[in-house]
C-alpha cells in the first residue's frame, strides 16, 4: 500500500466514528429532552425513526449527487452536516415555541451526514491500493463499534460529572470529531473506486445479476442479525438482572458492541491468514447457537453472554458481505454499496420490528421475539451454501 493512503484508512475509521456519534449520543438524552421541553417521549422516539428513515433515503438516492461532486466534497459535505446539526441542537429548540420541530430539524441536517458517511466510507477504503481489502473493511467496520462503545462510555461519565443539564456542552464537544475528519478530508489522496474494463455499471446492469439479488439478501440478514439482538440486549440486562437502565446499557448494548468490535479487529489484524467465507460459515453457526441460548436457556446471567457471543458472531457478517459483493458482483462503483448500504439499513429496521412484533405477540415475551428472528441468521448461512456451491462450479 502506498503510504499516503494510510491517513486516508484513518479518515475513513474516524468516518465512522462520526457514524457512531449521529446514531448514538442523541438517544442518550431522550429523557432529558422529555422533561427539558415538555415533549411526550413517544414523540422524541420518533427522532430515531426520522434518523434512519433519512440515512434509508440517503443510501437510495445519494449515488448521483456524489457521482457528480466527488468524494472528497462529498466527504466534507458530510462531516459539516454533522457539526452544524450538533451545533443547532444546542440553540434551536430552546429558541422555538415549539421545541419538537426545532429537534427534528437538528435530526435530519446530522442524518444527511450520517447517511453520506454510510455510503461513502466502504468504497473510500475498498479503492484504496491494499493487499488486503477484506481485513481492511473488517477494521473500517470495528471502528463503529468502538466510537458506539465511546459514545456511552464518555457521554455517561460527562453525565455523571458534570451533570445532565450541561448536555449542550457535550453535544459540542462531540462536534471536535466530525471536525478532525473533515480536515482530513481535506488533504488526504482518495482513489475513485471504478468499475473493471467492460463491467456493467447502471442500476439495470445490477438488477439483472442473481448474484447482486443473493448479496442484497445477504446485507439485509447481516444488519437483522445484529439489531434484533442488540436492540433487546438492555432490556434483557434490565429484567433479567434487575439493574437499573444506565447498568443495563452498560451490559447489555456495551457488551454487544465490545464483542463485535472485538470480532472484527481479530479478523481486521489476522484475515489474510483466514478464508473469508469459512470464517463467515463459522460466525452463522455460533450466530444461530447464540440466538438458541438466547431463547431457550433460562439463567438470565448466561443468556446475557448469548448476548454477547451473538456480538461476536455478527461482527464479520456486515462487512464480509461487503468484501465479497465487491468481488463477485459486475460493477463494483459507488451505486452497489449504496445499494447494499440500503439493504443493510433495511434489516436494521426490519430485524428488531419481527422480534417486537412476536415478543408483543406472546404477552412481551422477548425469548419468542428474538426466536422468530433466528430466520435471517439462518437466511445468512444459506446465502453462503449457494456462495460456495457456485464457486465450486465455477472452477
Amino acid at each position: 500500500m502506498k503510504s499516503e493512503y494510510r491517513f486516508t484508512l484513518k479518515a475513513a475509521y474516524l468516518g465512522y466514528v462520526v457514524q457512531a456519534v449521529v446514531n448514538n449520543f442523541v438517544p442518550l438524552l431522550f429523557v432529558r429532552m422529555q422533561s427539558e421541553f415538555g415533549i411526550p417521549l413517544g414523540k422524541i422516539t420518533l427522532l430515531i425513526t426520522f434518523n434512519f428513515g433519512l440515512q434509508l433515503l440517503i443510501d437510495l438516492f445519494s449515488t448521483p449527487f456524489i457521482e457528480k461532486i466527488g468524494y472528497r466534497a462529498s466527504m466534507i459535505l458530510s462531516n459539516a452536516s454533522v457539526i452544524t446539526g450538533l451545533l443547532l441542537l444546542t440553540v434551536l429548540p430552546g429558541k422555538l415555541m415549539a421545541p419538537f420541530p426545532g429537534l427534528l430539524l437538528c435530526v435530519c441536517i446530522y442524518a444527511i451526514g450520517g447517511g453520506l458517511q454510510e455510503v461513502l466510507v466502504s468504497p473510500i477504503v475498498e479503492a484504496c491500493p491494499t493487499d488486503n481489502k477484506e481485513t481492511q473493511m473488517s477494521l473500517l467496520h470495528s471502528a463503529y463499534c468502538w466510537g458506539h462503545m465511546a459514545v456511552v462510555l464518555l457521554s455517561t461519565s460527562f453525565f455523571a460529572i458534570a451533570g445532565i443539564s450541561n448536555w449542550r456542552y457535550l453535544a459540542v464537544l462531540w462536534c471536535i470529531v466530525p471536525a478532525v475528519d473533515l480536515i482530513l478530508f481535506t488533504m488526504v489522496p482518495i482513489a475513485k473506486l471504478e468499475a473493471g474494463e467492460g463491467e456493467p455499471t447502471g442500476l439495470k446492469d445490477l438488477l439483472t445479476q442473481g448474484v447482486f439479488w443473493l448479496m442484497f439478501l445477504m446485507m439485509m440478514s447481516a444488519g437483522a442479525s445484529e439489531q434484533a439482538v442488540s436492540q433487546w440486549s438492555s432490556a434483557f440486562a434490565e429484567k433479567g438482572l434487575g439493574v437499573n437502565k444506565t447498568l443495563g446499557d452498560l451490559l447489555g448494548p456495551m457488551l454487544f458492541a465490545l464483542c463485535m468490535g472485538t470480532s472484527r479487529t481479530i479478523y481486521g489484524l489476522k484475515g489474510h491468514r483466514i478464508n473469508l467465507r469459512k470464517f463467515m460459515g463459522v460466525s452463522t453457526f455460533l450466530c444461530i447457537l447464540a440466538y438458541l441460548v438466547i431463547v431457550f436457556v433460562p439463567n438470565p446471567f448466561i443468556a446475557l453472554l448469548g448476548c454477547g457471543l451473538a456480538g461476536f458472531s455478527v461482527g464479520i457478517f456486515w462487512p464480509g458481505a461487503f468484501s465479497i459483493a465487491s468481488a463477485s458482483v459486475k460493477g463494483r462503483g459507488t451505486l452497489l454499496f449504496a445499494l447494499l448500504a440500503l439493504a443493510g439499513d433495511l434489516g436494521c429496521s426490519g430485524g428488531p420490528t419481527l422480534a417486537g412484533a412476536f415478543a408483543s405477540a406472546f404477552h412481551d415475551n422477548m425469548r419468542i421475539g428474538i426466536g422468530a428472528a433466528i430466520i435471517f441468521p439462518l437466511i445468512m448461512g444459506m446465502g453462503l451454501v449457494i456462495l460456495m456451491k457456485k464457486s465450486y462450479n465455477e472452477r
